[in-house]
This record gives C-alpha cells, structure tokens and sequence, in this order.
C-alpha cells in the first residue's frame, strides 16, 4: 500500500504516518524502483493500535514500549506488559477524574454562592474557592 492509501485507511494525515516512522513506531517500509514507500497492510492494523492507545492515554512513548514488547513476543521485565501498563494507566485515570470531581464541586458552590469577582471573593471567609489553601 502507498502512504497515501495506509494514511487514509488508518484515518491519520501523510504527516502523522511520516512522524511515527521516525518515532519507530512503524517499521520502515519498502521502497518502489521510483523511491515510493510501499506499506504492508498490517500498518494499517499498527496505526489503528497507535491512536486507540493514544485515545487511552498512554503517551507515545509507552506506545512504543508496548508495540516493541509485543514484537519481541516476551516482555522485558515485570511491569513492561499491557496489564501492567493498564493498571498503571487506570490509577492515574482515577487520579485525575478524583481531582476533576473537587473541581467540579467546587466551581458549583461557587456558582451557586454568587462569586461574581476573584478579588473580593479571595477576601471573603465564606468564599468556596479554595483561596486560602492554594496561597499555602
């Protein structure tokens, strides 16, 4: 397949196919007599995995850990397997939606006490924004 079929069949830009190559994320492909990359079809499949991990949250990096671990067909060392990375990444998922919670709660008692203006609501004790605690 030619890099403009592989992009759109995988939905990214020639720009996001280029940039994985050099990342090593995808192996580097054949070229025709002409210089033209030629793709197998699993880069298609490769490209998928990619963005489904990225839409998971795991970084192009881990990405890549986890794309050599599977070529490799035996992990590194313990932790370097996607279970392992899954849970590492679901504990930082509960994390951050723990701390969107707090802001979410705290911006409804702000709206719901009236805060029209930062400065006067940092001088005020009733105040429900966390003024105090974040200037600590």
């Amino acid at each position: 397949m030619r890099s403009s079929e592989v992009a759109a069949a995988a939905g990214v830009n020639l720009q996001t196919l280029r940039y994985y190559e050099r990342r090593g994320l995808l192996d580097q492909p054949s070229r025709t007599l002409g210089g033209h990359r030629i793709y197998p079809s699993e880069a298609v499949t490769t490209l998928r995995v990619i963005k489904a991990a990225q839409r998971l949250g795991f970084t192009l990096s881990e990405v890549s850990d986890l794309l050599d671990t599977a070529r490799h067909r035996h992990p590194r060392g313990e932790g370097s397997g996607l279970q392992a990375r899954a849970q590492e990444k679901l504990a930082d998922v509960e994390a951050k939606l723990a701390d969107l919670t707090v802001i979410a709660e705290t911006l409804r008692a702000a709206i719901a006490a009236g805060c029209n203006d930062l400065q006067t609501c940092a001088g005020d004790p009733t105040c429900p924004l966390p003024f105090a605690e974040i200037a600590q």
